[in-house]
């Protein structure tokens, strides 16, 4: 019996020691996997995504990329590289639409090479365009149509994930143009002292239309132009408007019209009289353009717009424009492209269109270009730009709010990234990387499993102390 019970002892004292050895062991084993697992690199497992602006002066291709893991489901997203197309914007093709999606071929090559090719199957492809088609389908809906058609089917012979093109609106420029500016400000998400959203609104001058987006500090009366959003957990009631001809571009040619017409005096209350600003051999003298600069273009060219009156007075196929240079009859000029004749809501911005009081910080899109047609065009943006942002009703008081903006950290401020940052809420995260721990769950880990190894070691050693002096006990 004796030795029955002391066999049950020595094998309860094996079994004891064994899992004191596998625990001393799985502790070591942790002690020397979590600096080595808190040490390594991730690799990086991003998406990507390219967007097409096709703007109605040129088409820009932007690639973006985030983690495929998202922030309150919307994902953070980069821009990685950009393409500029050479030509005109893709409404110009009107008259050779096949030629639109080959002009593209370019910076779809590019972006071939930039995403890597694993991934080019996953990776989706959206082409937004603005003002200038949204011009071409007011004149023609089916040529515009058609258009996009042949657009959509040269890019689908790419490796991309093709979504579809399509042409937005003013309100979604200018909203998406909003995030841009917000999310690259660093802002969404954040409340001021008085707990209201922290934003800067954003404007936004293209070739064919012009964008005012902000949060305002009072209640929107027009719920055309109201739009209620929900960005990081955080909602905002955001007011925007898209002023379709007041682009830079289509304004340049609602001022010729003037001139044309000799106008400008008689829009801001002066006494009609026969305009010097057009001489009888059909050539149209622009006090916004410098002095002596020349340009000759196809009547047509002027006229073929919805943003201009299909009637005048040329009979000539081509016609000079030639600048005078003159600051005060620019000025004119450019403010009688403004109605300002109507308002029927408490406040107004221009051609009777509501618009709350301009509130906070904006960021204006800037860009610049050496190009001879910008050059030639410089004296008369300034001026236009200008009086744009009055009629905003910008004021000395708060003209230092403005920030004129072109890249924000390296990314376009315009609103492709809005728009794709929007579209990723459709993309579905993968599970992400185990992240590292932070520095003091770290050092607790290490300290707990420190004071287990050791105390597994002492149990260990009087385990072994009392079986050795049981042993001399027994001699």
């Amino acid at each position: 019996m004796v030795g029955a019970r002391q066999e049950i002892k020595l094998k309860k004292y094996r079994y004891l020691i064994a899992l004191v050895i596998i625990l001393m062991v799985v502790g070591v084993l942790v002690l020397i996997t979590i600096p080595v697992v808190q040490n390594r690199s991730l690799p990086k497992k991003l998406k990507y995504g390219i967007v097409l602006d096709a703007g109605s002066s040129h088409t820009a291709l932007y690639i973006y990329s985030w983690p495929a893991e998202k922030v309150n489901d919307t994902g953070i997203v980069t821009e990685v590289d950009s393409c500029k197309v050479k030509g005109p914007g893709i409404s110009s093709y009107w008259n050779d639409i096949e030629q639109a999606g080959k002009s593209l071929k370019m910076c779809l090559d590019k972006a071939k090479e930039r995403v890597p090719e694993k991934q080019q199957y996953v990776t989706p492809v959206y082409l937004g365009a603005t003002a200038g088609m949204r011009l071409l389908r007011s004149q023609n809906q089916a040529l515009a149509e058609q258009l996009m058609k042949s657009v959509q089917e040269f890019i689908k012979t790419y490796p991309f994930d093709f979504q579809g093109v399509q042409i937005i609106t003013g309100q979604e420029e200018g909203v998406f143009g909003w995030i841009t500016v917000n999310y690259l400000m660093e802002n969404i998400g954040k409340v001021n002292a008085g707990g209201n959203p922290e934003t800067v609104g954003a404007l936004d001058l293209g070739g064919a239309s012009t964008q005012i987006t902000f949060v305002p500090g009072e209640k929107i009366e027009s719920e055309e132009s109201a739009l209620k959003m929900r960005l990081y957990g955080k909602s905002y009631n955001i007011y925007t408007h898209s002023y379709l001809c007041y682009g830079k571009d289509q304004a340049l040619k609602l001022l010729l019209e003037k001139l044309e017409n000799g106008q400008g005096d008689k829009a801001v209350g002066r006494r009609s009289r026969i305009s010097p600003e057009i001489t009888d051999n059909g050539t149209i003298l622009n006090p916004c353009f410098n002095k002596g600069y020349i340009r000759t273009i196809n009547v047509t060219e002027l006229f073929n717009s919805p943003c201009t009156s299909a009637q005048h007075n040329i009979i000539q196929q081509m016609v000079r424009i030639i600048g005078t240079g003159n600051f005060d009859q620019c000025d004119r000029y450019i403010r009688s492209i403004f109605n300002f004749s109507v308002c029927t809501w408490s406040s107004c911005s221009f051609n009777g269109v509501y618009q709350p009081k301009v509130h906070g910080k904006f960021g204006v899109r800037n860009s610049f270009s050496i190009n001879e047609k910008y050059l030639s065009e410089n004296c008369f943006a300034g001026q236009y730009i200008l009086s744009l942002l009055q009629n905003y009703n910008f004021t000395s008081s708060n003209w230092k709010t403005i920030m004129f903006l072109k890249k924000i950290k390296g990314t376009n401020a315009g609103w492709t990234l809005g728009y794709m940052m929007n579209l990723t809420n459709m993309i579905p995260a993968e599970p992400p990387y185990t992240k590292p721990l932070t520095n003091a769950s770290y050092l607790t880990v290490m300290v707990i499993f420190s004071i287990f190894v050791f105390f597994l070691l002492l149990v260990g050693f009087l385990i072994f102390k009392k079986k050795i002096f049981k042993a001399q006990d027994k001699l």
